[in-house]
Order: structure tokens, then sequence, then C-alpha cells
């Protein structure tokens, strides 16, 4: 009895930690600094009794546009509007964009089932803020009308998704290039190397052709020595 009574005990305490992590996330939850990437809302179902079937993402601002997978069976709308601040940019100032998508099951059959999950895919242009952390504040409607708002920090019950964002590839902390020079002499070593090994094969072949003619006229030699005795 006790056995099974400690069992059970340690199944409930790794259960815990999974319900509590059973949220709405974005996946990849980091991306490079002004890169184009995908990005998928992971919503899974936290319901025994309701299926979920509306999901609001609201977008920090920064995205001048976004890119979004067709879903069988969910409609989806995007709403733009101002920045609440003005963004420079490579391309120039962005003083409005991508506010928030929102998918929405077309009927009960293509919503979230209990115990089911579900990506909305979305390709987008990180911006070019490394070191930054995106917070995407989240809705999440099940058929029971309850409506769960994953818009909390990150230690909360209901913490909304992030995206970290990092240097781009070959850059560091400040989007300095990092990269080492190049350096000019290397491709005039590996030139000479080069040409070093093609003359010594020109070489060794001039050798065994020369060693192939004399055994060629050492043999003719023995040929006509032996014909002239035989005559």
């Amino acid at each position: 009895m006790l056995r099974t009574a400690l069992a059970a005990g340690v199944i409930a305490a790794l259960a815990i930690p999974a319900a509590a992590h059973a949220h709405v996330t974005l996946q990849p939850n980091s991306a490079a600094a002004g890169g184009y990437t995908r990005l998928d809302v992971r919503v899974p179902n936290e319901r025994d009794d309701a299926s979920t079937q509306k999901v609001e993402v609201q977008f920090p601002d920064g995205f001048a546009s976004a890119s979004y997978e067709p879903v069988e069976g969910w409609t989806v709308e995007v709403e733009r509007g101002k920045f609440a601040q003005p963004i420079q940019t490579d391309d120039g100032e962005l003083t409005e964009g991508i506010k928030q998508i929102t998918w929405t099951a077309e009927d009960s059959d293509d919503a979230i089932p209990p115990g089911g999950f579900r990506d909305f895919g979305l390709s987008v242009r990180i911006p070019d803020q490394p070191g930054e952390a995106l917070t995407f504040k989240a809705l999440q409607t099940y058929t029971s009308g309850e409506v769960v708002r994953w818009i909390g920090a990150e230690d909360s019950d209901n913490p909304a998704p992030t995206v970290e964002v990092t240097a781009a590839a070959g850059e560091g902390a400040h989007g300095a290039n990092t990269a080492a020079p190049q350096s000019t002499a290397a491709p005039a070593a590996a030139t000479t190397g080069d040409d070093g090994g093609g003359d010594g094969l020109a070489i060794a072949a001039l050798i065994v052709g020369a060693l192939g003619l004399i055994a060629g006229a050492a043999g003719l030699l023995m040929a006509r020595r032996a014909s002239a005795r035989s005559a």
C-alpha cells in the first residue's frame, strides 16, 4: 500500500508541471534580428469538456506585414493599425503594420478538441532589435464561452507567448560584423602548392615513359641477337 501511494504521488507531481506548461506558445521561441522566418502559434486545448474555437494573437510593434498558412476549416482575419511610435528600418520609417491576427473555426467539428493541439503558421520578418523579447499576447476562446487570456509575465499562470530576438548570423550583440578578415596570402599559397603538385606528376610521367622506351629498346635488341644466332 505504501509503495502504491508513493508511486501515485510521484505521478501526480510529474503531471502538475506538464499541465502548467500547456499554454499558447510561439515556436521557435527565438529568431535572428532582421531575418525572415516561420513562427507557429501552438495552441493546446486544456479543457476536458470544451473545444478551442477561436485564437487571437496581438502583435508587438515592428511587423510591417505577415503571411499566414491557410488552415482547413478555419477563417483568418488580419488587422492593421498605427504603431505607438514610428520605427526606423533599412527600408525607411514604419508608422503602421500588423496589429492582430484572429483564427476562427468554421464549426465545432473543426475546433481543437480536448487533448488536441494545432499549429497556426506565420511567415514574418523579425524586427532589427537583437537582445529584446517580443511579446505576443493571445486570447483563447472555448466552445463553452470561456476566454483564457495569455497575456501575463513569463512566471505567471497565463504567460504571453514570447520570441527572443538574437543577433543575426555573423554579427555581434551590437550588429557589427565579427567575421575574421580573409587573408590575401592564402589563395597564392594554395595556387603555389597546386603548381608544384602538377610539376611533380609531369616529371614522374616522363620518367615512366623513358623507362618504357628503354625496356622496349632492350627487348628489340635481344630479339635481333636471337634471330642472328638462329640464322
